[in-house]
């Protein structure tokens, strides 16, 4: 094996580049996640953890590449295998077919994490390029030198180090050690396939040193496929008939790749994505947000996956347990506090800054309590809530009687004000867990707590008086007259009835205007056109589908429905917004509970009778 000379570069190959949102196909195992593009880069890939450093960050302009692809000039194409994260980047060269099949080694080890690329010549012979060039803590280390012997290959395997991580490498046997642009060491090498004949990569990258044996790659395939089976196989016949099945089906998939085994589900894989051109709204979502765990864990006891439900009442239980009133609104995906929020210094993705943490650990959302009650009251009625949880519970509802009337920041995580959707999601909560089986007779905050009835009412009464618009709908907040498409939960819930004329009020004056073409925007931001401040918002689409539902307007439910998810891209993955003028993905990607609605629209509009409530 001969090496490059210095200052050679890795074969020659393309440099990464960004590429949009709609092209990225997500690879994730619960611990961590990696986004391909269609040029057969990991794009990006954070190691160990979710919210680790990255190792390879092509996506946000950094260093540190993964490229597997075609020698002569291709097109691109691709599809999941039904049911889960296995992805096959497949492309046409000339007259013939090559592909990738890959994906992290599922489920994951929240210390080490298995990729896996198996490359096939379809229909001809194939030669292949691969580079590996890791570079750790966001580009800042790379692969060490190899007279230092800690960058050698032996055995069939290159082993090296990348900072503090330790990895391994199988099927690269024929790399040479050639140069990135900045100096550090990267592998490169390109395969030459027979028609039909597969190859295996086997890349392993742990935060301690590795199994003395490497994984065998067919072993892994093959518990991998196992898994994936188990983890998206409803426990009923709910998703098989729903609306969409493919779709459902893959988002129980987006999710389950997306929650690690402390139960906590990150909010996307990404950091830093823009929500709009230099606007600075870009943000770190690789943390576990309360509330949208528990719009995945509603969605999967709607579905029938248990497996899902379960770990977000264990994950925001012991969250609840420990932190009682001073909830925080998101936490790591180990449970622990978000970091503060720091600028990185990589070039980005074009039209935004880089940045990690998040300021929302400084805030307070109260209506993260009354989406914990409904989850709880959810799990309760499939019969999975046990005494941590009924704890739990009892310590929610002490919380909203404590602080039901203070200033918090919202769904939006926007200034703190009284916002409605915060105190009505508290009302729909509190009924909620007041008709479970496991509670007496509306007192559910044990002995010497509020009854929870008489809390609801009075929470909406003062909710009435001082938030509903003169034209009978409900408002933002007190001192904010404006539509919010947060408000439509107040109907889903249950905080009021699907008939209430405040419910039937705000839905009507919503589709009158915060709609266009079809898209569903959260807010009116200005006097400008809905469009020009923001993108629409893609889980307000399946809000409206399951309101318009609830109201027995099938006909409007379907249409938004199905609007929405002709937003994703090829991959099937939804982002936060969608430029309807330039029909691209905004924000960072995947966006779970985008995913946990499509999946709950999806579930509800095929199976509830109209005007039942959530």
């Amino acid at each position: 094996m001969s090496r490059d000379q210095p200052g050679v570069t890795a074969d020659r190959c393309p440099p990464a580049r960004p590429q949009v949102l709609r092209e990225y196909a997500l690879l994730a195992d619960g611990e961590r996640g990696a986004l391909v593009d269609p040029h057969g880069e990991i794009a990006w890939l954070c190691a160990p953890r979710w919210d680790s450093d990255a190792v390879f960050s092509a996506l946000l302009g950094g260093p540190g590449r993964y490229l597997v692809q075609p020698a002569e000039a291709f097109v691109w194409g691709g599809y999941y295998e039904p049911g889960t994260l296995i992805w096959r980047n497949r492309w046409i060269v000339g007259d013939d077919v090559a592909e990738c099949r890959e994906a992290l080694a599922f489920p994951g080890d929240p210390g080490r994490l298995v990729l896996l690329r198996r490359i096939t010549a379809v229909t001809a012979d194939a030669q292949v390029r691969v580079v590996l060039g890791p570079r750790a803590g966001f580009g800042a280390a790379g692969l060490r030198e190899l007279h230092h012997r800690e960058l050698h290959h032996d055995e069939g395997c290159w082993h090296g180090r990348a900072g503090p991580l330790h990895l391994r490498w199988q099927g690269g046997g024929s790399a040479r050690v050639a140069e990135d642009p900045d100096g550090w060491p990267v592998l490169s090498t390109r395969l030459d396939l027979a028609h039909g004949e597969s190859h295996d990569l086997v890349l392993e990258i742990g935060d301690g040193p590795l199994p003395h044996e490497p994984p065998r790659a067919e072993q892994v395939w093959r518990a991998t496929e196992a898994a994936w089976a188990r983890a998206t196989a409803p426990r009923d016949a709910r998703m098989p008939t729903s609306a969409a099945p493919r779709d459902a089906t893959h988002a129980v998939a987006v999710l389950r790749g997306s929650t690690s085994a402390s139960g906590g589900m990150v909010a996307a894989a990404t950091t830093s994505l823009p929500e709009r051109f230099r606007a600075g709204r870009n943000y770190d979502y690789r943390y576990v947000w309360v509330r949208d765990q528990c719009y995945a864990g509603q969605a999967a006891a709607a579905a029938g996956v248990d497996e899902l439900l379960d770990d977000a009442v264990r994950f925001l239980t012991e969250r609840v347990l420990a932190d009682g009133a001073a909830l925080a609104p998101a936490y790591t995906a180990g449970g622990g506090r978000i970091p503060d929020e720091t600028p990185l210094d990589l070039p980005g993705y074009p039209g935004s800054r880089v940045r990690t943490g998040n300021r929302v650990n400084a805030q307070f959302q109260l209506d993260a309590f009354g989406e914990i009650l409904l989850l709880l009251a959810a799990a309760d009625r499939r019969g999975r809530l046990d005494a941590d949880g009924r704890r739990a519970a009892e310590v929610a509802t002490s919380a909203i009687a404590q602080r039901w009337n203070e200033p918090d920041a919202g769904v939006w995580e926007l200034d703190d004000r009284r916002w409605t959707h915060s105190r009505l999601l508290c009302v729909a909560g509190l009924r909620a867990i007041a008709a479970c089986p496991s509670t007496r007779s509306g007192r559910g905050a044990g002995p010497g707590g509020p009854d929870l009835l008489s809390l609801a009412d009075r929470l909406l009464a003062d909710t009435a008086a001082h938030a509903t618009h003169a034209s009978g709908r409900w408002q933002r907040a007190p001192e904010d007259p404006g539509l919010d498409g947060a408000l439509l939960l107040a109907g889903v819930r249950g905080a009021v009835p699907a008939d209430d004329p405040r419910t039937v009020a705000t839905v009507a004056a919503y589709l009158t205007e915060l709609v266009d073409e079809g898209y569903a925007y959260r807010f009116r931001h200005d006097e400008r056109p809905l469009d020009d401040a923001e993108g629409a918002f893609l889980l307000c689409n399946f809000l409206v589908a399951l309101a318009a539902d609830q109201q027995g307007d099938r006909v409007t439910a379907a249409r938004f429905f199905d609007r929405g998810r002709s937003a994703a891209g090829p991959p099937g993955l939804f982002s936060e917004e969608f430029d309807v003028g330039q029909r691209q993905l905004r924000g960072n990607l995947p966006q779970a509970f985008v995913h946990a609605l499509l999946l709950e629209a999806a579930v509800r509009l095929d199976l509830d009778p109209p005007g039942t409530a959530r």
